[in-house]
């Protein structure tokens, strides 16, 4: 990868600002398979990917370079290979993780580069391939589909579990990262046992289960609480079951009141085993549990839910007792806002008549 981006610093350079023709690089293609018989991987399009690469990546990891560096090049017409050593890389380069960055292929970075330009996007698919560990095709079937926003991607593995690339990725833009509980207050919550505590925060939930249905987003139906399922004589309760129109499956919700831990995984996925083998329907898709929890470590979550064969995801809430004072004045009533979304709508609909 670093004489690709080397490579395509120097065609970069020349064929950008400098003298080169618009022929040029497939001239110099010719001209490497004529001297080096069996060469792959310097095509014309493959010289040209290097120079999108470099271009690209340049201005984010590589240090800005002396004028005396530039006219060392450009006389003896250097290719600098080793500029992804770390001490070259530029300080700003902070939000970068250099271990994941290298970890994948130049073929996958060429795909993430086709789809966006923008860096965040860009970071994003690069974290989630690393940690979920694409193939190149299986990256671009995804991309077809298009990128969730970085800033609200659930920790999942909706892609290796799901039927299709198109079907995880409503999953994924389904449920987000994290939401506003703002008819909770923590403060209201005694430091009682976490199962109290848990299901307390349930019955709240209950108490207000469509303003909970309105924050978790459209076509979810409530089913129950403390949902019974049975297996060979052992009994267990699902906190929360809903079941979504648009993804045609039933979503198990597991509520924490503490920080993520995975062994809360295990406990969803004995629930996902039970309703899939005796409450789904033989036309509805494989259930989804979610494990809502007070907080959680991203990365970790996404690590931990990685190699379990159904597909779940873990995501984090705020109450009001959470948001900054000045903010808590300021959120609009629920039903206001409902109200006000209903009127845009009426508006928008006799518009179009």
């Amino acid at each position: 990868m670093s004489l690709y981006f080397g490579v395509g610093l120097y065609v970069s350079a020349n064929s950008r600002k400098g003298t080169w023709g618009t022929g040029a690089i497939k001239i110099i293609s010719e001209q490497l398979r004529r001297e080096l018989p069996g060469l792959r991987g310097f095509s014309e399009e493959s010289i040209k990917k290097m120079r999108t690469f470099s271009e690209f990546w340049s201005q984010y990891l590589n240090r800005s370079p002396l004028a005396t560096d530039l006219k060392h090049r450009e006389l003896h017409a250097e290719i600098e290979c080793d500029n992804f050593s770390l001490s070259k890389w530029s300080p700003l380069a902070t939000e970068i993780n250099r271990e994941e960055f290298l970890s994948i292929s130049f073929s996958h970075h060429m795909e993430i580069l086709h789809k966006t330009k923008n860096i965040n996007e860009v970071l994003y698919c690069i974290h989630e391939t690393v940690v979920h560990q694409w193939d190149k095709y299986t990256l671009r079937n995804i991309l077809k589909v298009g990128i969730p926003n970085p800033e609200n991607a659930i920790s999942n593995n909706f892609v290796q579990t799901m039927n299709t690339t198109r079907q995880a990725m409503k999953a994924i833009r389904m449920f987000k990262d994290e939401y506003l509980l703002d008819f909770i207050n923590v403060e209201d919550i005694d430091a009682q046992e976490k199962d109290v505590d848990e299901r307390l925060v349930e019955q709240r939930i209950i108490h207000n289960i469509k303003r909970f249905i309105m924050t978790l987003g459209r076509d979810f139906t409530f089913v129950g609480n403390q949902y019974h399922l049975e297996i060979y004589g052992e009994e267990m309760w699902s906190d929360l079951l809903f079941f979504n129109r648009e993804l045609n499956a039933l979503v198990a919700i597991e509520l924490k009141v503490g920080k993520f831990k995975p062994s809360y995984l295990g406990q969803l996925y004995a629930y996902l085993q039970v309703l899939d083998d005796k409450v789904r329907k033989p036309h509805e898709n494989p259930s989804i549990g979610i494990v809502l929890c007070k907080s959680a470590n991203q990365s970790y979550a996404e690590y931990a839910v990685r190699d379990y064969n159904k597909p779940m995801g873990v995501a984090t809430y705020k109450t009001i007792s959470d948001m900054p004072k000045e903010m808590q004045h300021i959120l609009p009533d629920i039903d206001e806002l409902q109200k006000l979304m209903n009127e845009d709508l009426e508006n928008e609909c006799n518009i179009e008549k």
